[in-house]
């Protein structure tokens, strides 16, 4: 692979670059350090964009260190929030480990990795090494983090245990000799962290790469606590159904950093797209194949796609429509709540409302529409619930 790409496609920043380049030219075996916290136990689309980039290094005969942060999963990163989090059970840490596990493995290749979990060391620190630790880092050092600082100045709550956690994500470089630390744009305070202690204790500093966040559904930062994120757990469908639904303005970063087309052929399409010489939706269903493809299988993908344009180019019904008996007419939203299409009369009210109810393919326009037993109705809501009465 060229370098050149590898450096800076899908990368937004390396630190220090010309260094990298120099060892990477070397051919020494980088150890390339991935934490991760299992303070949940999902993964979605944003995180594979940093494990594309460490498959693609692993690829050229680089060493992947993944350190399960089972110890700071229980304080709570704080990286870009502005609270704090309950803490977890070494218990529930350790599940939800294992189910991140099995995700990331869908994209990096297990065979080439390390895996470490931070109890190896923390759970014979001393406190002589947390006090050693701490005393390595001063309080304006701290404060120069965004969120502590945003939340100290609001006199929001702060604990000495938060301002631990980048110490502790540093000391985990130490703990592995990392060469090159990964992580996204929101990381880059704990991962120079690293840098500084390793420096600090006489080791070589660690590099950093950093890769951009991307849009989440809604147009917002990816993010679990939105609700707009593209879960890598998602069935093929449905994942290949929210990639169609995304905005036309991410296609050009997706493309960078989420799929392998050609670095040359990205730079026409861009033109393409601006000049209006190509519709967004080819685009996107071009995507949305390589996205799901990733994760489960190539006839996985064709599968979707195909159901896509059953469903929403040819406005075909699906195959597999759930079915939903009833014995006496009924309206439509209380059929909705029975159904599962709608949590609240209010919601099922606001779909109405919204214009996005359909019974047998006619708008609903009314809360008093009724629905027949053994009708064989279909009520729809949204692009992409279905439902038949039967």
């Amino acid at each position: 692979m060229d370098l050149n790409e590898l450096l800076t496609r899908g990368v937004a920043e390396v630190i220090v670059e010309s260094e990298l380049r120099a060892l990477l030219n070397s051919g020494k075996k980088l150890r390339l350090k991935q934490g991760f916290d299992p303070s949940k136990p999902h993964m979605h689309i944003g995180h594979a964009v940093g494990l594309r980039k460490l498959r693609k290094f692993q690829e050229l005969g680089h060493q992947v260190v993944l350190i399960v942060g089972d110890w700071t999963a229980q304080i709570g990163d704080p990286s870009g929030r502005d609270e704090t989090r309950p803490r977890l059970t070494a218990e529930a840490v350790r599940q939800n480990a294992q189910t991140y596990m099995e995700q990331f493995f869908r994209v990096v290749d297990c065979s080439q990795t390390e895996i470490r979990w931070q109890s190896e060391w923390f759970g014979s620190f001393t406190l002589e090494n947390a006090l050693d630790l701490a005393g390595r880092f001063t309080m304006a050092q701290m404060l120069a983090h965004e969120t502590f600082r945003k939340r100290y100045e609001s006199g929001a709550p702060l604990t000495i245990l938060e301002l631990m956690y980048p110490m502790l994500q540093a000391y985990d470089s130490v703990a592995i000799n990392a060469s090159v630390e990964f992580g996204g744009t929101d990381q880059k305070f704990n991962n120079l962290a690293g840098r500084q202690l390793m420096e600090q204790m006489g080791m070589l500093p660690q590099h950093v790469l950093l890769v951009p966040l991307i849009p989440g559904t809604d147009g917002r930062k990816m993010g679990k606590s939105l609700d707009n994120t593209v879960d890598i757990t998602l069935p093929p469908a449905d994942m290949y159904g929210k990639i169609m639904s995304m905005s036309d303005d991410v296609l050009a970063l997706y493309y960078e950093v989420l799929s392998d087309v050609p670095t040359s052929e990205l730079a026409e399409m861009k033109r393409e797209l601006e000049e209006g010489r190509i519709n967004p939706r080819d685009l996107k269903m071009r995507l949305a194949y390589a996205i799901v493809s990733q994760f489960y299988t190539a006839e996985d993908a064709q599968t979707a796609e195909q159901a896509f344009i059953r469903q929403f180019v040819n406005r075909d019904l699906p195959e597999d429509m759930p079915i939903h008996a009833i014995t006496a007419p009924v309206n439509i939203v209380d059929l909705m709540i029975a159904a599962g299409m709608a949590s609240s009369k209010s919601e099922a009210r606001r779909l109405i409302d919204g214009g996005g109810v359909r019974i047998a393919g006619e708008k609903v326009i009314g809360y008093d529409a009724m629905v027949s037993p053994g009708s064989g109705a279909v009520v729809q809501v949204g692009r992409r619930k279905f439902v038949q009465v039967a």
